[in-house]
């Protein structure tokens, strides 16, 4: 059993990639997303504060008397 290690093994650490070169037109896409992503995350906590839909809310049917 001398070939056999008990636990889990660690994955092998991958090479660091090289840095990107980005021209104008992947900065400009990469700015739209990320200004993009910050409209839906505001719009997402507006979301959040306001209650039910309709603003109805639930109604209730005759109650006892």
């Amino acid at each position: 059993m001398s070939g056999r290690q008990g636990g889990k093994l660690k994955p092998l650490k991958a090479p660091k990639g090289k840095e990107k070169e980005y021209d104008e037109t992947d900065i400009a896409n990469l700015q739209k997303k990320k200004d993009e992503e910050k409209a839906l995350k505001e719009l997402k906590a507006k979301a959040a504060g306001k209650g039910a839909f309709g603003g109805a809310g639930l109604k209730k049917s005759g109650g006892k008397k």
